[in-house]
């Protein structure tokens, strides 16, 4: 089931990129460069596993919109809940450790059809992505004197590709729903690897910005 949504995104993506290539070549010699410049925010909520654990992770990205077409910018997401760590992979043990998740980066957005008032979009995530651990009793606790001192974070390539179905709700909002795939590369430490930290990602986006 992973594999088939992997290879769908994928397709879904490099279809969306041949298009764009194919309409630079079409219009070459008439080529108007940058005829409209915008940018937009996305505020995002995921749903994926962690471990295979239930992990929600908020996402917030943005960047520059160009000719109503290709969006350039940065993202950010982070892991919220309590994902219970194995007692024999804790990095301290006896204490209530959970995982935390992270990755930022590069984020490039294609959107197709954008003035319609429903369309799809392509997306793709290229970065780096970090693993912790860290004691969850600590996480209301506002001394901050030995909250972070032993988190051995570890960071790894990871990138994600993804789809989207958007609605143009306002002229400078919109909603896209959409499914993603997450690929860890080389993801060593904390009792995790590539394939426990790899997994779809279900998302609901709203947008800010101008069009």
């Amino acid at each position: 089931m992973k594999k088939t949504i992997l290879s769908f995104t994928l397709m879904f993506v490099l279809a969306s990129c041949a298009s764009v290539f194919a309409q630079e070549n079409e219009t070459i010699f008439q080529n108007r460069g940058i005829w409209r410049s915008g940018g937009y925010a996305g505020i995002s909520n995921k749903f994926t596993k962690i471990d295979g654990r239930f992990a929600n992770m908020p996402e917030i990205y943005g960047g520059w919109f160009i000719n109503q077409r290709f969006m350039i910018g940065l993202e950010g997401a982070a892991t919220t809940n309590f994902i219970r760590v194995p007692e024999l992979e804790q990095n301290f043990p006896a204490r209530k450790m959970s995982y935390l998740y992270g990755q930022f980066g590069l984020m490039t957005e294609y959107v197709i059809a954008s003035t319609r008032k429903v369309h799809f979009t392509a997306n793709l995530m290229t970065g780096s992505g970090f693993t912790l651990q860290y004691d969850r009793r600590d996480f209301d606790d506002w001394e901050w004197d030995d909250r972070y001192d032993d988190d051995d974070a570890r960071f790894f390539f990871v990138m994600e590709p993804g789809v989207q179905v958007e609605f143009n709700l306002l002229k400078w909002m919109r909603f896209s729903p959409g499914v993603s795939y997450r690929k860890a590369f080389n993801a060593k430490g904390n009792g995790l690897t590539d394939s426990d930290l790899s997994n779809i990602s279900y998302n609901v986006t709203l947008k800010f910005g101008r069009f």
